[in-house]
């Protein structure tokens, strides 16, 4: 079984994760900020990653803390829940389209975390929510689960589109990279054999 729990708390941020990357995509997910509850929800429907958490951050001040600890738990508990990685597809990618907007995300289940974003929003808020805090979801992610994720909009001009084609192509391209490849049974898809460092 693929599963893990992560709790993480700081005096920013009380937070629980729990992953099941085998699962059929059922989400429980409270963050107390409504729009990345939202994005949360595409992603674990999208991957098929079973997925609940639950945070407490410091949402009077700003949504800072609490996207970027939510991002953090996220990657522990992908990374923890993939062991090592035995079997697994490993590269992945997907062009996503919803409307006007169109973005690519190209992954790489490696254990070698980096993120590049090439995502410009029209606007600098959706809703109460920053936009530049999806750039620290997502590098928050990256460096946790130790993945090199791309991340590129290549067409867009509404923001709500822009961001859950984000969300939609990184969670169809982790859900392929992470698949199980019977050619792969038994072995690590690397020449070290090994992930991971």
């Amino acid at each position: 079984m693929r599963t893990a729990s992560i709790s993480r708390k700081t005096k920013e941020t009380d937070i629980a994760v729990t992953v099941a990357l085998d699962g059929t995509g059922t989400f429980q997910i409270e963050t107390g900020v409504g729009f990345l509850d939202h994005m949360l929800e595409q992603l674990s429907r999208h991957s098929l990653i079973d997925m609940t958490v639950a945070a407490k951050g410091d949402i009077h001040i700003d949504f800072h803390h609490t996207a970027e600890d939510v991002g953090i738990a996220f990657g522990q508990a992908l990374r923890q829940a993939l062991g090592d990685m035995t079997g697994i597809t490993r590269y992945a990618d997907c062009h996503l389209a919803m409307d006007e907007a169109l973005t690519r995300c190209a992954l790489d289940v490696s254990g070698r975390p980096f993120l590049v974003w090439d995502v410009t929003f029209p606007r600098a808020k959706i809703g109460d929510f920053d936009t530049e805090l999806f750039e620290e979801f997502f590098r928050a992610f990256a460096m946790n689960a130790g993945i090199t994720l791309h991340i590129a909009n290549l067409h867009g001009s509404n923001c709500h589109h822009i961001a859950e084609t984000c969300f939609k192509a990184v969670a169809r391209a982790l859900r392929q990279a992470i698949e199980p490849d019977p050619r792969q049974a038994g072995r690590v898809p690397s020449t070290k054999g090994q992930l991971g460092g």
